[in-house]
């Protein structure tokens, strides 16, 4: 087993990955593994092949998810991180729970950029049975995330986002109430940035130079015009249109630096509350700012009416 560390409690992938379970489920990912110097069965994590067989092995054998693929370039997102995600907003909506975890379809999430991969409702919805809208602009991402939908007789709501410069905007209907909202939004700030930091994560693998990505990703996956700063200020900015229709937004922040300009934009946008919620995989730390504006003694109520 290769070992994952300070993972979520309740996430799967805790105690690393279970090869032995994961072949047996699926047995075409044996063709790539291999043993690291330690004598531990792993994959090469190199390679763009072996990464997407692990992740098809891992949503069958942990979420249930009989068929998974997504089209050749599109972001393949390591699982137990993204995973973690969902656990830790399953945390957030307990605080308005009377500290009990929210499952079942009653509870809305909506999923903002939710990729060819379709992650996050995935393994949301396995976990805590939660119902999810996922939105899109990428017409090719939505059109895999169907697939997957179909193959696996899942209810997966799916909208298209048809002006990429809004985020709730279009996609929000006047009848619809989210319990959270979440994101993962584009870091680089243009396509040069999102190149020298493939290189960078190349380099820091041992593989030298290539324009190949292992985990791959679209442009507008890894790239925006003023990076995932001006991504989470124009989504804070739309959500106030919405602040008596969504819970908890909320955004993962790749860039600790961007926590204090975020701070300052959530606080003229005068939300009832805004917290930043860390994250620790293994030696890498992540973290989700959330907001709401909705009032501490109102969440309860919001919480119970928001899925009828």
């Amino acid at each position: 087993m290769a070992t994952k560390t300070k993972l979520h409690p309740r996430n799967q992938h805790s105690e690393g990955y279970d090869f032995a379970r994961l072949v047996a489920q699926t047995p075409e990912l044996e063709a790539f593994t291999t043993r690291n110097p330690r004598g531990e069965t792993t994959i090469d994590f190199k390679d763009v092949s072996a990464v997407r067989m692990l992740n098809r092995a891992l949503l069958k054998t942990h979420y249930n998810i009989e068929f998974w693929d997504i089209p050749s370039g599109y972001l393949c997102p390591p699982i137990p991180g993204r995973v973690d995600y969902i656990h830790y907003l399953a945390d957030l909506l307990a605080d308005s729970n009377n500290q009990d975890i929210p499952r079942g379809p009653h509870i809305k999430a909506l999923d903002i950029g939710t990729g060819a991969s379709l992650v996050y409702p995935l393994t949301g919805q396995s976990e805590y049975g939660w119902s999810f809208t996922g939105v899109d602009t990428d017409a090719g991402a939505l059109k895999s995330a169907r697939q997957i939908c179909e193959f696996n007789n899942l209810k997966i709501a799916l909208r298209r986002q048809d002006n990429p410069e809004n985020t709730f905007s279009g996609v929000i209907k006047a009848k619809d109430a989210f319990h959270v909202t979440m994101c993962n939004p584009p870091f680089h700030a243009s396509k040069e940035k999102a190149s020298k930091g493939t290189q960078r994560k190349w380099s820091n693998l041992g593989k030298g130079h290539s324009e190949q990505r292992n985990f791959g990703g679209q442009n507008a996956e890894l790239w925006c015009p003023g990076g995932e700063i001006r991504f989470i200020a124009r989504m804070v900015e739309q959500s106030t249109e919405f602040a008596q229709q969504c819970l908890w937004f909320t955004s993962l922040v790749s860039k600790k630096d961007n926590l204090q300009p975020l701070h300052r934009i959530l606080g003229k946008a005068r939300v009832a509350e805004y917290k930043v919620v860390e994250m620790a995989q293994g030696q890498k730390t992540s973290r989700f700012i959330a907001w709401t504006y909705i009032e501490k003694n109102q969440r309860s109520s919001f919480a119970k009416g928001a899925g009828t």
